[in-house]
């Protein structure tokens, strides 16, 4: 009788353990490189590739922005603190511009300006490149502050040491001789006289 009860006793922890041990296997939680690719989402990679493909989208500019883009200046361009930025026409859409700093890219279509500067902006991102005679910079206006400053292209360069040579005069002051940049590229080859200022009429005394 009591080999009978231990046989059974044997039997139901055989059938226990049978059980019991893809039930583990089942519910075992993944760890390792294996356990770290299931927790990856595929949306979040899919929703990044949209926003790409519709930062890249063409675009069709007017003929104002088409002028502006005309007299942007491309190629590597060195900026201070040692950073250096990379300015590329966009070969789908003419007229835009790729920025390329460190890691980031910019998508910049040319803005139509009040003050005659070159203007570039990504509206996404808040990215504005401003290009002047003497040097450019972008900052970000979201954010408020300048993300790279005192860029210059060779052309830009020359402008600006022909500023150093002959500062260009304030409100205050008489008008100088100065170098202006003639022709395209802003490279400095004319040396322009400023009209001098006209006399001033005395005014006449009161008589007594």
């Amino acid at each position: 009788m009591k080999m009978m009860m231990k046989k059974q006793l044997l039997s139901c922890l055989l059938l226990t353990l049978a059980f019991a041990v893809p039930a583990a296997e089942v519910f075992q939680p993944q760890t390792g490189k294996a356990g770290a690719k299931t927790k990856r989402s595929p949306v979040k990679a899919a929703v990044r590739a949209t926003t790409e493909q519709q930062a890249l989208a063409p675009v069709v500019l007017s003929p104002e922005q088409l002028a502006i883009a005309s007299k942007v200046l491309v190629g590597t361009i060195n900026c201070e603190l040692g950073l250096m930025v990379t300015m590329t026409p966009d070969a789908q859409s003419p007229g835009r511009f790729f920025l390329e700093m460190g890691r980031k890219r910019y998508a910049l279509e040319p803005v139509v300006s009040s003050t005659g500067a070159i203007r570039l902006e990504e509206q996404a991102s808040g990215a504005v490149w401003i290009q002047l005679g003497n040097k450019s910079m972008l900052m970000n206006q979201k954010e408020g502050k300048r993300l790279a400053d005192e860029c210059m292209n060779p052309d830009q360069l020359l402008v600006a040491q022909a500023l150093e040579r002959n500062p260009q005069p304030g409100l205050l002051d008489a008008p100088k001789d100065a170098l202006v940049p003639v022709g395209s590229g802003g490279a400095v080859q004319e040396l322009v006289p400023n009209p001098e200022p006209k006399a001033k009429l005395k005014s006449k005394t009161k008589l007594k």
